[in-house]
């Protein structure tokens, strides 16, 4: 009877020796899935760290990219700004160039339109002094024919007159008829 006893008492104590194994391999069990977990937490943390750092990288190349592609636009405005001003610059000149060049036309023109006044007004005189000269031979005509003894006559008289002053002018101005 003490013999079951013990043997029951110690059958129950190896069933809880067992009880505790299988708990403390539960337990083990339990930590190594936590570390499995804490590694696998860890493995996700770096790998969202990598694609930041990807990411990063391509946010950085992207920007690189857009500051050389925007200094090249504003390169290429600059340059075409100055071929522009220099185009301005082309037509200044020769807005210019056609204002001398009509400013010396105007006075070439002047300088003509002078010229022939000059020409017109010397041939006005010229033909005036051929009146005047006509007028003076047909004074001279008149004289011979009004009678050359009356004519010899004043000639004789006033021998030193000129043939404006031998019709009555007494200044040298020649009258002329109209």
């Amino acid at each position: 009877m003490k013999d079951r006893l013990r043997e029951r008492e110690r059958e129950r104590e190896r069933e809880r020796e067992r009880e505790r194994e299988r708990g403390e391999r539960e337990r083990e069990r339990e930590r190594e899935r936590e570390r499995e977990r804490q590694t696998e937490r860890e493995r996700e943390r770096e790998r969202e760290r990598e694609s930041e750092r990807v990411s990063e990288k391509q946010r950085s190349r992207k920007r690189e990219r857009e500051e050389r592609e925007r200094g090249e636009r504003e390169r290429e405005e600059r340059e075409r700004e100055r071929e522009r001003e220099k185009e301005r610059e082309r037509e200044r000149e020769r807005e210019r160039e056609r204002e001398r060049g009509e400013r010396e036309r105007e006075r070439e023109r002047e300088i003509e339109e002078r010229e022939r006044e000059r020409e017109e007004r010397e041939e006005r005189e010229r033909e005036k002094e051929r009146e005047r000269e006509r007028e003076r031979e047909r004074e001279r005509q008149r004289d011979q024919e009004r009678g050359g003894k009356r004519g010899s006559e004043r000639a004789r008289e006033s021998p030193r007159l000129s043939p404006h002053q031998s019709h009555g002018c007494s200044r040298g101005v020649a009258v002329v008829q109209l």
